[in-house]
């Protein structure tokens, strides 16, 4: 019997698209041939992510987990809405956002993590869905923020089930004080970053890039006046932007507390607890943010398809 090397079973899946114990199996039952491996695997059904891998995936879920001072977010993407409702697909999900807690927070480190009690690496597990599945699906991205005391607050906004819905937000509060009151008013402040979205915590985290932009703009705008008022102006214009787009300077969309900014918030708080809090960081996902759609007419590929066109052009021809 043919031995079958890790660099002959790397060289089919990346042929197939196909899991790596699938791959090593596919060998093991052909004695090591490669290219009957790959029609082994196409006959099983488990050759088809590899053609799929070009296809948009726009759709899927946001996963959360949070046990406490620590959470881990995490985007699955499917093509299609239908897909992310699956059972399988949702449990993947899932999975993949527990496993995070236990990694760096990149995706490379999720994604060559193993699954609990399995050789399989959540990789390897998202190839087998695809091939199961049918549908083209990736591991976007990942995030996980801890404290080292408090609680890291989660929130999804209109979830599908626990922990998954598309829109899906982490933050982190440090602080000694009760972690029920802290639990609380994290929530508060993840259901407002899922409204709002602001850009940063407060101004000194607002990326340069962004607040040079802005600056630009005012420039742009007001192009001809002399130099003093023109820095008055981008001065100003700034500290609206920043009162508009950072955390700590919104006005607060929780029903409770409306129109206190979180500046506000954090100083009431911290009277309750008897001790300091700070935020130290959020992040907010939104599915498929950022991801180009295909737009498809689908009665045109359905006609084409079954070569409707096709006739019609021979009959347009046969008319003239």
């Amino acid at each position: 019997m043919a031995t079958i090397t890790a660099a002959l079973v790397k060289e089919l899946r990346e042929k197939t698209g196909a899991g790596m114990m699938d791959c090593k199996g596919a060998l093991n039952e052909v004695d090591g041939d490669i290219e009957a491996a790959v029609d082994w695997l196409r006959k099983k059904g488990l050759a088809k992510a590899a053609k799929k891998a070009g296809r948009t995936a726009a759709e899927g879920l946001v996963a959360v987990e949070s046990p406490g001072r620590s959470a881990a977010m995490v985007e699955v993407n499917s093509e299609t809405d239908f897909v992310a409702r699956n059972d399988a697909f949702q449990a993947f999900a899932r999975e993949a956002a527990k496993i995070a807690l236990m990694t760096d927070g990149s995706l490379a480190a999720l994604e060559a993590a193993h699954l609990p009690g399995s050789q399989l690496t959540v990789k390897d597990k998202l190839q087998e869905l695809i091939a199961t599945i049918g549908e083209n699906m990736s591991l976007r991205r990942v995030v996980r923020l801890e404290v080292q005391h408090g609680y890291v607050a989660n929130y999804v906004h209109n979830p599908v089930s626990e922990g998954l819905g598309k829109i899906g937000v982490l933050v982190a509060l440090e602080s000694e004080g009760d972690v029920a009151q802290l639990a609380t008013l994290g929530n508060q402040i993840a259901k407002h970053v899922a409204a709002m979205n602001p850009v940063a915590v407060d101004a000194s985290g607002v990326d340069p890039a962004t607040v040079e932009r802005e600056s630009a703009i005012l420039r742009d705008k007001n192009a001809g006046k002399p130099d003093n008022v023109l820095a008055k102006i981008v001065e100003s214009g700034l500290r609206s932007f920043y009162k508009e787009n950072t955390l700590l300077d919104q006005p607060s969309v929780i029903p409770d507390h409306a129109g206190k900014t979180f500046t506000q918030l954090l100083k009431e708080a911290e009277g309750r607890l008897g001790k300091p809090v700070a935020i130290k960081g959020f992040v907010r996902y939104a599915l498929g943010e950022g991801i180009a759609r295909e737009e498809t007419d689908f009665a045109a590929e359905v006609a084409a398809q079954s070569g409707i066109g096709k006739k019609a052009d021979g009959d347009s021809a046969s008319a003239g």
